[in-house]
């Protein structure tokens, strides 16, 4: 524990007067750490809050939490705490591990702390690590957590890293520190215990300092991630804008730089989440880029899907309901898609964005709406009819794009118009009398 002491002092960044929040759960490593800082705080005159976090599960966690409040209350310290009264359907530990940051951040924002340090020590890096190997992930989730992480406006220190729980404990009994033991940590029901309690010994029969080699293991990946990152970051621009992935320009690209694209885009849309994402789906993903099929989609965790259409991929959410619209056309619509329809009174475009009827030839009043199954049109110049959606395919109209692409029609449900792609029989050459005239745009 001297190092660590040595390294707070001289290395940590921490300064005279400085605000630093601390995560105390009140078992021995984060007691240890936090009789550390009381001792800084003498040092460095520091103003020091203690986050705690009940998380309700067990009796023993009303004493634990009036513990440290008192405690805290002895020695002159800010203490915080949340209690957690509702959990999902998500996995337990990593549930309470995002509600445990939150209320962290929340914390440090409103003392405007400099650091915030946690308990982590070297067997939970250990632990860490090896689940992420037999589950796989990415490089930087193989390094397991990093000693130090800077965030915007504050940074995260996890001084502890370099010693292990068994230190951690002697330090306590040492310096007559009071702890508490969660024994839920023992239970077989959950994967981390699993490790603690069959893994980790035997590691620490074949080497005990087997920690320094998982830490330098560690930031051995940290070093060659950040490098990769640094690499992908010069890219990432020229393939990824606007939520679409340009399958061409990605493809030029080295493998590894592509995973680490992939990867920084799910970053961005599951953030703390993102450990529900396995390599299977990122395979299912460039499977999803590499196929042969024209327009394809795979669904991911939490409601994301990924569509590839022609040269494009584009990252997104389902959409709870389907946007179907029928819209009677008067003056002028305003589509779904952020287009218009509007009568005029005169045009001589005759591009497929302007259509000009007779109201002789359709049956009143006219109709905008999505399309429907089995939809087809009589297109100008064409014999017979053609299938709506073999339009979309020929014009290589995004999926996304069909649901909501505006099909005009009359009140017999004759198409007459499928905006900006075809027109149909009914449209009247600019020489010939109409009485109706519609613009898309």
């Amino acid at each position: 524990m001297k190092n660590v002491m040595e390294y707070l002092l001289n290395e940590s960044g921490i300064r005279y007067r400085d605000t630093v929040c601390i995560g105390v759960s009140g078992g021995p490593d984060s007691m240890a750490l936090l009789d550390l800082l009381i001792k800084l705080k003498k040092e460095l005159d520091l103003v020091l809050v203690v986050c705690h976090v009940n998380h309700n599960v067990r009796k023993e966690s009303e004493e634990e939490e009036a513990y440290l409040r008192n405690f805290c209350k002895e020695v002159g310290l800010c203490f915080e705490c949340m209690k957690i009264t509702n959990y999902g359907d998500d996995n337990f530990h990593n549930e309470a591990r995002s509600i445990r940051y939150n209320f962290f951040d929340r914390v440090v924002h409103e003392y405007n702390a400099s650091f915030l340090l946690t308990a982590h020590h070297g067997d939970d890096l250990i632990e860490t690590i090896l689940m992420r190997i037999v589950r796989g992930s990415t490089l930087k989730g193989y390094s397991g957590f990093s000693k130090v992480i800077k965030k915007e406006d504050y940074t995260i220190l996890r001084p502890l890293i370099t010693i292990t729980k068994s230190e951690a404990e002697e330090y306590c009994k040492n310096e007559n520190i009071k702890y508490f033991v969660d024994k839920s940590n023992t239970k077989d029901i959950y994967t981390r215990n699993r490790y603690r309690k069959y893994v980790l010994p035997f590691l620490k029969t074949e080497d005990k300092m087997v920690h320094e080699k998982f830490l330098k293991f560690s930031e051995t990946l940290i070093e060659y991630n950040n490098y990769i990152d640094k690499e992908m970051k010069q890219v990432f621009n020229k393939v990824f804008q606007s939520g679409i992935l340009n399958i061409s320009k990605f493809n030029e690209l080295d493998h590894l730089i592509q995973t680490k694209i992939i990867y920084n885009i799910l970053e961005h849309i599951y953030g703390d989440d993102l450990f529900i994402i396995t390599n299977t789906h990122v395979k299912l993903i460039f499977d999803l880029i590499n196929g042969e099929r024209a327009q394809s989609m795979v669904h991911l965790p939490n409601n994301v899907k990924v569509i590839k259409t022609y040269n494009e991929v584009r990252f997104g959410y389902e959409e709870e309901a389907d946007d179907i619209y029928e819209i009677e056309i008067n003056d002028i619509v305003n589509l779904p898609n952020g287009m218009n329809i509007e009568r005029i009174s005169s045009s001589l475009d005759t591009s497929n964005n302007v259509i000009r009827l007779s109201s002789k030839e359709v049956v009143l009043p006219l109709y905008v709406r999505t399309r429907r199954n089995g939809d087809k049109i009589c297109v100008k110049g064409m014999d017979g009819h053609k299938k709506v959606n073999d339009i979309f395919i020929d014009n290589k109209i995004a999926k996304h794009d069909r649901d909501i692409w505006p099909i005009v029609s009359d009140a017999n449900d004759n198409i007459v118009w499928i905006p900006g792609l075809k027109k149909s029989k009914f449209d009247r050459e600019n020489d010939k009398n109409c009485d109706i005239i519609l613009k898309y745009y």
